[in-house]
């Protein structure tokens, strides 16, 4: 089910802990596993392809990382889910996180079709991630953590995905 901007914005407020930058209080490390396992079937499944992955990233509270080919989408493009360690947080980019302003502009420069996104959107829903759109992810970080440690200007996405 999605979720409007100002959920899921009380969504990264819930999840943000000062205390635990790298991952949650309850983490399951096992857990996280399985489902990221699932959601790499998934899309290989729906994309007709084997998708590259890479998951328990040291030193950062993103996941992990599961990349769809090019030649399984129909503009040609790449395109990469980022999984948090947080509340089951996902993120789906063109190509990869920052290539684009966000799936809009994507979709806009013809870099993502809107029926490969749907298809990884549902993906995500079912097995149970909350997909948080690059752009809000890229909005200024508004949170009690100290990011500025981090990064000159911290973003959602630096919280959630970036350095620990």
């Amino acid at each position: 089910m999605a979720m409007s901007e100002t959920e899921l914005l009380a969504l990264l407020r819930e999840l943000d802990d000062p205390e635990r930058l790298e991952w949650p209080l309850n983490y399951d490390r096992a857990a996280a596993s399985l489902t990221f396992s699932r959601l790499v079937r998934r899309l290989e499944a729906d994309f007709g392809v084997q998708c590259e992955f890479e998951q328990e990233t040291q030193d950062s509270s993103e996941y992990g990382r599961v990349r769809v080919p090019a030649e399984a989408t129909l503009c040609g493009t790449r395109i990469v889910v980022c999984v948090s360690k947080f509340g089951s947080l996902a993120e789906v980019c063109a190509d990869n996180p920052g290539a684009y302003f966000g799936t809009d502009d994507a979709r806009e420069e013809g870099a993502l079709d809107p029926s490969d996104l749907a298809t990884v959107e549902r993906a995500l829903d079912e097995i149970g991630y909350v997909s948080v759109p690059e752009e809000l992810l890229e909005s200024d970080y508004e949170g009690p953590s100290a990011l500025v440690l981090f990064e000159a200007r911290p973003t959602w996405w630096t919280r959630f995905f970036g350095l620990a």
